[in-house]
C-alpha cells in the first residue's frame, strides 16, 4: 500500500472510497466530515440517525455518494469518546477504517488526518498514528491459505490535508509510520511462520541477509564455537534440539557514534519445554518463542535504512527446546559464560538461561545499554493480560524512554518492580543460582535471573506478553502482534534525529 499526502479538500478527492471520522455521541458532523456531509446534500447525519450510528471506537459507516461525487464510497470511522481520544484511538479508528475499505475491495482510498488539531494533538502525531494504523490494519498473512483466499489489495492510500502548513510534517510522518510499520509486519511474517520453517539456521541465514543488504558486520557461531567460548547456559538448552543451535550476532557501527545500544532477542524457535514437558495446550503455537529475536532482526533492518548516530549490537542465541538423547535433565548443573553456575531446576525456564549467556557477552563486548525482549513467562500474561507487556531494569530513564515510545506505536509497557529481596528465592544449595523459583512473582524473577548476569551495565528487560492474538484485535488480525519492533525501531530513530 502506498501511502502519500496531498493538500487540498476532500470534497475533490476521486477514489473508491473516502475515509472520514466522528465523535461518539455526535449526531451533526462538523469539521472536515461536515464538509463531506454537506457535499452529499446530508446524506452522513440522515444515516446517522437512520442506523443509530454511535461513533464508537473503530465503529464503521458506509455511506453512498450523491451522483457526481468524486469518491465511490465513504466510510465513517468512530473515534470513541473525545475524552479518552490519543494517537492509540488513532491508529485504532485508521485501521479499522482500511479494514472496511478491503472488505468492500476498494483499491484506491483518501482519508482524513485524525484526530488532527484536537486535544493539543501535533499534526505529526496524528499523521503518523494515521499512517501506522492504516498499515497495521492492512496486514494479513494468507501465505499458507490454498482455498478460498479472499484477499483485496488496497493499492494506495492518499491523505488529504486542508492546510499546506501541516503537508510537511505529515510527510515526515508517513515516512516514519512507513518504517515502524516495516518493522512490525516483517516481525508478524516471521512469528507467523511455523517452526519447521523458522529454524535457528533460518534466522541465521536472514541475518545475513540483512547485514549483506545494510552493509552491516555479521556473525554466526555454530553449536562448537559457542560451547568454546563458554556458554554453558546456551549450550545446556541447545543439547537437546535436533535442529543445530546458531549464536546470531550483527554489528551496526556508525563513525559518529558515542555508545553502542545492544538488543537481545529471545530465540527459542520452539519450546516443548523440554523434560519439564508442557501440556498439550500450552506447547501448541510455541513457535512464537522467537518473538524476541523477530522483533531484533526486524530492527536491524530498520536500522540499516535509518543509520542512527549510535552502535547497535544485536544478538540471538537462537536454537530450539526439545527432548533427545544428549537433553538437560531437572537438576543439572552448568555454567555460564559470566562464570556463575546455574543449577537447571525447571528446563521449561530455558529462555532465562539462553539470554543470561547473551547478555554477558553483550557485557564483554563493554555495550552502554542493554535491551532484552523475550516471550519469558507466563506469569506476565496473568499480571497484565496480552494487550500489555511487562517492562523492568535497572535505569528509570531508559524504562520511562522505552515505554513512551512503545505508547506511540501502540505497543503498551507496564514496569514492573526490580524487587531485589525476591533474589534470595533463586539461590541454589548446590551452585550460585537456580533458574525457577516457586512461589508467584514469575515474572520478576525471570527477570531478576537475567539481572544476574548484567553486571551494573544499564538494563531493561522487556517480557513479552502481546506477541500473539488469538481473535481479530484492532491493530492485527488474528495470530502474531510484532510487539517489541515498533518500540526499538522509535527509540532508534531518536538517535537518527539528534547526535547523542
Amino acid at each position: 500500500m502506498n501511502i502519500t499526502v496531498r493538500q487540498g479538500s476532500l470534497t475533490e478527492a476521486g477514489c473508491d472510497a473516502l475515509i472520514v471520522n466522528l465523535f461518539e455521541g455526535v449526531k451533526a458532523p462538523g469539521g472536515a466530515t461536515g464538509a463531506i456531509d454537506n457535499a452529499l446534500n446530508g446524506a452522513i447525519a440522515a444515516q446517522i440517525a437512520d442506523e443509530d450510528f454511535e461513533g464508537k471506537l473503530g465503529e464503521c459507516m458506509l455511506v453512498r455518494p450523491v451522483a457526481n461525487f468524486p469518491a465511490r464510497q465513504v466510510v465513517v470511522v468512530g473515534l470513541g469518546k473525545l475524552e479518552d481520544f490519543g494517537v492509540i484511538e488513532i491508529m485504532k479508528a485508521a485501521a479499522a477504517a482500511i479494514r472496511k475499505c478491503k472488505q468492500i475491495k476498494a483499491r484506491n482510498v483518501a482519508t482524513i488526518v485524525h484526530g488532527a488539531g484536537i486535544a493539543g494533538l501535533p499534526a505529526f502525531d496524528c499523521g503518523r498514528a494515521t499512517a501506522l494504523g492504516s498499515i497495521l490494519g492492512d496486514y494479513e498473512f494468507t501465505k499458507f491459505k490454498t482455498e478460498n483466499v479472499k484477499k483485496s489489495e488496497i493499492e494506495s492510500l492518499e491523505i488529504v490535508e486542508l492546510e499546506s502548513g501541516k503537508i510537511a510534517d505529515i510527510q515526515r510522518a508517513i515516512e516514519t509510520a512507513r518504517v515502524v510499520g516495516d518493522a512490525i509486519t516483517f516481525t508478524r511474517d516471521l512469528v507467523n511462520e511455523p517452526s519447521n520453517i523458522v529454524t535457528p539456521t533460518y534466522l541465521a541465514d536472514i541475518a545475513k541477509s540483512i547485514a549483506q543488504e545494510c552493509a552491516m558486520k555479521c556473525s554466526i557461531k555454530d553449536r562448537e564455537e559457542f560451547q568454546q567460548e563458554g556458554m554453558g547456559l546456551y549450550a545446556a538448552v541447545a543439547r537437546g534440539a535436533s535442529a543445530e543451535p546458531k549464536f546470531i550476532e550483527i554489528k551496526y557501527e556508525h563513525p559518529d557514534a558515542k555508545k553502542t545500544i545492544a538488543l537481545v532477542g529471545k530465540g527459542i524457535t520452539f519450546d516443548t519445554g523440554g523434560y519439564s514437558l508442557k501440556n498439550t495446550d500450552s506447547m501448541y503455537r510455541m513457535k512464537d518463542d522467537m518473538s524476541g529475536a523477530a522483533a531484533v532482526l526486524a530492527t536491524m533492518r530498520a536500522v540499516g535504512e535509518i543509520k542512527p548516530k549510535v552502535n547497535v549490537l544485536m544478538l540471538i542465541a537462537a536454537t530450539e527446546n526439545a527432548i533427545g538423547p544428549n537433553a538437560i535433565h531437572p537438576g543439572d548443573v552448568v555454567k555460564s559464560l559470566s562464570g556463575k553456575t546455574v543449577e537447571i531446576n525447571n528446563t521449561d525456564a530455558e529462555g532465562r538461561l539462553t539470554l543470561g549467556d547473551a547478555v554477558a557477552y553483550a557485557n564483554r563486548a563493554k555495550v552502554d545499554e542493554i535491551i532484552d525482549l523475550a516471550t519469558l513467562t507466563g506469569a506476565c500474561v496473568t499480571a497484565l493480560g496480552t494487550e500489555i507487556s511487562g517492562i523492568i531494569g535497572n535505569n528509570q530513564r531508559l524504562i520511562d524512554t522505552l515505554i513512551s515510545k512503545g505508547r506511540s506505536t501502540g505497543e503498551l509497557l507496564w514496569q514492573l518492580p526490580l524487587h531485589t529481596d525476591y533474589k534470595d528465592g533463586l539461590k541454589s544449595d548446590i551452585a550460585d543460582l537456580k533458574n525457577t523459583e516457586s512461589g508467584g512473582a514469575g515474572a520478576i524473577r525471570g527477570a531478576l535471573f537475567i539481572h544476574a548476569f548484567v553486571e551494573g551495565t544499564p538494563w531493561v528487560h522487556i517480557d513479552l506478553s502481546s506477541t500473539l492474538t488469538e481473535k481479530d484485535a484492532p491493530l492485527a488480525k488474528q495470530g502474531a502482534v510484532g510487539t517489541g519492533a515498533g518500540t526499538l525501531v522509535e527509540y532508534l530513530l531518536g538517535y537518527a534525529e539528534t547526535a547523542e
